[in-house]
């Protein structure tokens, strides 16, 4: 445990706020949502990296509920922006328009902000919007600002879009662009709930339900655990670890595993390997620990390169997906801190 060192004692009264929280979160989001549990806890991880999260489900699964409740735990500004085929882009930014003073007579232009000025963007059905209107959201997403009229506008801090799209829906979508796909953090598969979850969402749903969230944190307490977060200490061989993942997937530079060779047609890019060490930092203190492990690492591999994986035609005809690859290359490169060092055959090695 001495690599604590590097976290204050300020720093770990922090994440320890964070691993309470977390349980309070849970207990909150519980009274209604059921199940999701993993679900939940990679959005909490996206939020406290200050990344963004794309969840992917067929309808029905409470994505927009989920999203809706954790923004009631977390007191924050919420906004809920529907896209449609018709949406355009300063329906998300916002707009000018011209406003008369009634005192002097004069006009001029009054800028009237949009959806995305709120903490919680959640960007429901992104897939079913036009690709200009998606792109509204690419300065957003990065640079924490938007363009409008030659001026600069700050968002508010904490600021993340969360993005829901159904995988079953073909006429009518457009989806998204993989460097817009890099922009999120994680991909989350939200999946169909289990028989004794099912019933219980039945049961719940279908009788008066009057339970209300409380809240657990405020942004400024979102923004001292951020901040706590980027200081938790990773050892070399850690952050070579996911490197090794991630550049065991660049099947152009050769010397990568057969399976990645035969079925990728392009890999991930050095944005996957921060978000995996980002996303490992936060695994760590939600889990109770203030050092990041290979095995935080593994556990954040999936959401991480799932949406960063282009597969090609053979992949899709022998049924093999990012996943799949993604639970091929964990058994491939060498986890722990004596094989990264003597054994670089699996895997590219680190420049």
């Amino acid at each position: 445990m001495t690599e604590q060192v590097n976290m204050n004692d300020q720093d770990i009264q922090a994440a320890h706020k964070l691993t309470e929280a977390y349980g309070r979160i849970r207990d909150e989001m519980a009274k209604v949502i059921v199940g999701q549990e993993e679900v939940l806890e990679q959005l909490l991880t996206c939020i406290f990296a200050r990344g963004h999260a794309i969840l992917e489900g067929v309808p029905g699964l409470a994505k927009t509920l989920m999203i809706s409740t954790l923004a009631d735990c977390l007191h924050l500004g919420f906004s809920r922006i529907q896209f449609t085929p018709d949406l355009m882009p300063s329906d998300i930014t916002g707009t000018e328009v011209i406003q008369e003073d009634k005192a002097t007579g004069q006009r001029a232009f009054k800028f009237l902000e949009g959806p995305i000025f709120n903490n919680i963007i959640l960007a429901d059905e992104i897939n079913r919007t036009p690709p200009k209107t998606q792109a509204a959201l690419l300065e957003a997403m990065q640079e924490r600002q938007i363009s409008i009229g030659g001026k600069r506008m700050k968002l508010a801090k904490p600021f993340f879009v969360l993005a829901t799209q159904n995988p079953i829906e073909q006429e009518g979508t457009y989806p998204l662009p993989e460097a817009q796909q890099d922009r999120f953090m994680y991909k989350i598969l939200v999946e169909y709930p289990t028989w004794q979850e099912e019933f219980d969402i039945v049961k719940q749903t279908t009788a008066e339900n009057t339970a209300k969230v409380e809240t657990v944190l405020t942004g400024e307490e979102i923004k001292e655990i951020q901040e706590a977060v980027r200081r938790v200490p990773v050892a070399d061989h850690v952050i070579e670890y996911a490197m090794k993942l991630v550049r065991a997937t660049r099947v152009l530079e050769g010397n990568v595993p057969d399976i990645v060779a035969d079925y990728i047609s392009w890999g991930a890019g050095p944005r996957a390997c921060q978000n995996l060490i980002l996303g490992a930092k936060v695994r760590c203190v939600l889990h109770g620990r203030y050092f990041v492990s290979t095995e935080d690492i593994a556990a954040v591999a999936k959401p991480v390169l799932r949406h960063r994986l282009v597969t090609n035609y053979s992949a899709d005809a022998e049924g093999y997906t990012t996943d799949t690859i993604v639970e091929k290359l964990l058994e491939i490169v060498p986890a722990s801190e004596s094989d990264i060092a003597t054994n670089p055959a699996t895997a590219p090695a680190v420049d």
